[in-house]
């Protein structure tokens, strides 16, 4: 077994939808980035390749490339479960949890477990996603911006 940690944090900005777990959220203010800047996603790409050996999603998916410019953060993960595969390594479990004071996330929760779950190609049982807040503390307790951290388990033949 294999076990890979994923963290990521973006700042809010204006002009952009906002996306977690594969989910927009209308109306919200989105998160600076060179793609969609699914934070959610990006702490899990993370902690799947960091199982795997594989850098991180900056090593992969670079956001200095053209072809990752304002790209759903689904494909990425997709693609980066493809790169499991090829190596033989399968899924076994991802938990995530979002830090935000903003938005309340827990009623999409659902929505995000079965996008992550579809994308990575496991039963939406194997998939948690949490939510909380930083009680006001720091630059994301300011509400300045969302944070996520991701725990992923693969399995070797």
């Amino acid at each position: 077994m294999r076990v890979g940690i994923g963290y990521d944090i973006h700042r809010f900005e204006a002009g952009r939808a906002l996306i977690l777990g594969g989910v927009t959220f209308a109306g919200e203010t989105g998160l600076a980035g060179h793609s969609d800047a699914d934070v959610l996603l990006h702490a899990i790409i993370d902690a799947l390749l960091g199982a795997a050996g594989l850098g991180d999603i900056g090593a992969q998916f670079s956001p200095g490339d053209p072809q990752w410019k304002d790209a759903s953060s689904v494909q990425l993960l997709e693609e980066a479960a493809g790169m499991l595969v090829v190596r033989q390594l399968s899924i076994d479990y991802v938990d995530s949890t979002v830090i935000a004071e903003r938005p309340k996330i827990a009623a999409r929760i659902p929505e995000m477990r079965r996008q992550i779950a579809r994308a990575v190609g496991l039963p939406v049982e194997r998939v948690n996603v949490k939510a909380t807040t930083n009680e006001g503390l720091g630059a994301v307790g300011r509400g300045e911006g969302i944070a996520a951290i991701a725990v992923a388990t693969l399995a070797e033949p």
